[in-house]
């Protein structure tokens, strides 16, 4: 395989925009991005990153492609449109998809790519948004042995965990079901912190004091204590729309493995709700409003 002299990123939204930084301050090659919005390109001129005019701009100046995209909308556009990544790729260039999608989408891709000689990777991200900023994000890769070698350098410039889950379609497996825990979690300490406050305990005390203990958990000190104690659900985080989408692709593959998910589908439920009341902005943890209402 020829060495990696440019790489480039497609997406740079929130976490994408983030990531896209930290490989030009890291990586030591040349770093070009894409993103529909010509201000979330100019936003990274400051940090090194030259700016694609289109995707085929973009295929054709790099060794290797990431792109971090809402969701499997999107990614059937970027990669299969007009002037997409299949159309664009050349043989040798790996792709590595870092958006939330189903599994059966990334194999789709890879074959598609395969056809041109080029490679795949899944690489679906956790954590939080402040990880992507500080280079501390958990990747999940999907793929060949070979494959990951190659992208392992570029992706240890935006995360500290690397985790090598199996061939293609398995990242967004572990990000999928990652991401379904999150969320019943939320929903278990939604309810408990609700029934809490119904008998007279402080928000702020339940969450320090619950994670003293064996309820403690990520989603309790990261959503718990810095949202759903001062019930501050801001639109700039994790929004509820996102959460329907992953959890809904998690009851895809629940569906498609014959498991009844039924804690996933009540998530669902209450992100709906959420949605309809018009928080379909608001980080996820809006679902303890939805929970306090139903029971006012």
């Amino acid at each position: 395989m020829s060495a990696v002299n440019a790489v480039g990123f497609i997406g740079l939204g929130v976490m994408g925009g983030a990531m896209c930084r930290n490989l030009a301050k890291k990586c030591g090659k040349t770093v070009v991005g894409y993103d529909t919005r010509p201000e979330m390109l100019a936003a990274l001129a400051g940090d090194g990153v030259e700016p694609a005019e289109s995707i085929a701009d973009l295929a054709g100046r790099v060794d290797i492609i990431f792109l971090c995209l809402p969701g499997e909308p999107e990614v059937e556009q970027v990669c299969f449109g007009a002037g997409g990544v299949v159309e664009s790729i050349r043989e040798g260039q790996t792709l590595v998809d870092t958006s939330t999608v189903t599994p059966s989408m990334g194999r789709k891709v890879a074959a598609a790519l395969a056809e041109k000689s080029a490679d795949f990777a899944d690489a679906p991200i956790a954590r939080a948004r402040f990880a992507a900023i500080d280079g501390t994000l958990s990747i999940m890769v999907g793929g060949e042995g070979s494959v990951l070698e190659r992208i392992r350098p570029f992706l240890d410039c935006m995360g500290t965990d690397i985790t090598h889950c199996g061939g293609v379609g398995t990242g967004q497996v572990m990000k999928l079901m990652n991401n379904m825990i999150v969320f019943e979690n939320l929903n278990a300490i939604a309810e408990a912190v609700t029934i809490a406050k119904k008998s007279g305990i402080e928000p702020r005390l339940f969450f320090e004091t619950l994670a003293k203990g064996s309820g403690d958990s990520f989603v309790c000190r990261n959503h718990g204590l810095k949202s759903m104690a001062i019930d501050d659900h801001p639109e700039e985080a994790f929004p509820v729309t996102y959460a329907i989408k992953d959890v809904s692709y998690a009851l895809k593959l629940a569906q498609e493995t014959g498991v009844a998910a039924k804690g996933a589908e009540l998530v669902v439920e209450r992100l709906k709700e959420a949605e309809a009341a018009g928080y379909g902005k608001n980080y996820g943890t809006v679902i303890q409003r939805i929970i306090e209402r139903r029971n006012s």
